[in-house]
C-alpha cells in the first residue's frame, strides 16, 4: 500500500503534466508520452487526492513551470517540431541514480532538461546504512574498507537479534547510545579515511542532489501556497537561448566543493553530523530508524544546510 507522501508525491507529477500541456499548447505541438508512469500518476490525481487538492497541486504547478520557462525560453519558443513530455519510471530512473521526474525534450535541437517533483519536502537523497551496503562505493565510487564493516558489524548482529525478538525501537531503553552513536563514530571514521585516499566531496555532492552527471531543476509543491523552484547547474548545460529569446533569469554554474573543513556531531546531538566544506556547502546526516520493529538498517535524512551563492531559490505565490 502506498503512503500519503507517495500518492501526493505522484498526483503533484501528474498536475506538472497538465501545467506544462496548458501553457506550451499555445506556442507548439506537444505530445505525452503514454507509458505506464504516467497512468499511474493519473491515477493518483484523479482518483485519490480530492478536488481542492487537485487545484492546489494545479496552481502550483503552473507557477513553477512558467518560473522554470523564465529561465529556459527553449520550451516555448515558437516553432514546427514537437514537444515532448516523459514522466520517468521510478525503477529504472532511481536505480541509474537519475533523480528527473519529468523530462522535457525537442529531438530536433538534441535538447531536454528535467524537473525532479517534490510534495512539500526538500530533502536530499535518504540514503541508507547497513552491513551490506557500501556507502563509500555507492555515494562516491570509493569502497569503504575492510575496518569499517568490521566495526559496524557487532552493531547490525545486536538489530538482527533484536528483529528476530520482535522488538520495537521504542522498546530499546539506550537506541542513540547503543546504535546511533557507534554506527555514526564508524561512519565519520571511514569518510574521513576516503577523503585522505582520494578527493571525495565533488563525487559526493553529484550522488546527494541525484544529477547523475546532469542539470535539472528541482520544483517543490509547499502547503503553504508558494512553489518553490531551485536550478542546479552543475554542468553549465540548463539556461539555454533560444534563437530568438534569451532567459529573464540568468542561472550560475554552480561550483563544486574539493576540500572537506570538518566532519563532526552537530552541538547537543546524538543523532546528526555535520559536513562542512569549502565553497559554501554544508551538510547535515540525521541517522533515524525508518519503520516501527527494529530492523538492521538505518536511514538519512540528508538535508542541504549551506549552499554556494550560485545556487538559489525562486518562491511563486499561487
Amino acid at each position: 500500500m502506498s503512503s500519503i507522501s507517495t500518492i501526493l508525491g505522484k498526483a503533484f507529477e501528474y498536475a506538472c503534466v497538465l501545467a506544462i500541456e496548458e501553457i506550451v499548447t499555445s506556442h507548439r505541438k506537444i505530445e505525452v508520452l503514454n507509458n505506464s508512469s504516467l497512468q499511474i500518476a493519473k491515477n493518483r490525481y484523479e482518483n485519490d487526492i480530492s478536488t481542492e487538492e487537485q487545484a492546489d497541486m494545479l496552481s502550483s504547478a503552473k507557477s513553477g513551470i512558467n518560473a522554470i520557462i523564465e529561465m529556459e525560453p527553449k520550451i516555448i519558443e515558437d516553432g514546427n517540431d514537437i514537444l515532448t513530455l516523459v514522466l520517468q519510471a521510478d525503477t529504472s530512473a532511481t536505480k541509474g541514480g537519475d533523480i528527473r521526474d519529468v523530462l522535457i525534450i525537442r529531438r530536433s535541437l538534441e535538447w531536454e532538461i528535467g524537473i525532479s517533483v517534490k510534495h512539500n519536502h526538500a530533502a536530499l537523497k535518504h540514503s541508507r546504512l547497513s552491513i551490506h551496503i557500501d556507502f563509500g562505493n555507492e555515494w562516491m565510487k570509493t569502497p569503504c574498507s575492510q575496518n569499517y564493516f568490521t566495526e559496524i558489524r557487532p552493531i547490525f548482529n545486536n538489530l538482527t537479534t533484536w528483529r528476530r525478538q520482535n522488538l520495537n525501537w521504542r522498546d530499546l531503553p539506550n537506541k542513540e547510545d547503543d546504535v546511533y552513536i557507534p554506527l555514526l563514530d564508524a561512519f565519520i571514521k571511514e569518510f574521513k579515511s576516503l577523503q585522505n585516499t582520494c578527493n571525495v566531496t565533488e563525487k559526493l555532492i553529484e550522488y546527494l542532489i541525484g544529477s547523475n552527471g546532469r542539470d535539472y531543476y528541482k520544483l517543490i509543491h509547499n502547503n503553504d501556497h508558494t512553489t518553490t523552484i531551485m536550478p542546479f547547474n552543475i554542468f553549465g548545460t540548463l539556461n539555454q537561448s533560444g534563437v530568438k529569446t534569451a532567459p529573464n533569469i540568468i542561472i550560475p554554474k554552480i561550483e563544486m566543493p574539493d576540500r572537506i573543513i570538518e566532519l563532526a556531531y552537530k552541538e547537543k546531538s546524538k543523532t546528526t553530523v555535520i559536513l562542512t566544506m569549502n565553497k559554501g556547502w554544508s551538510i547535515s546526516f540525521r541517522i533515524h530508524n525508518a519503520s516501527t520493529k527494529v530492523e538492521p538498517s538505518l536511514k538519512f535524512d540528508i538535508q542541504l544546510q549551506s549552499k554556494p551563492e550560485e545556487i538559489f531559490y525562486l518562491s511563486r505565490k499561487w
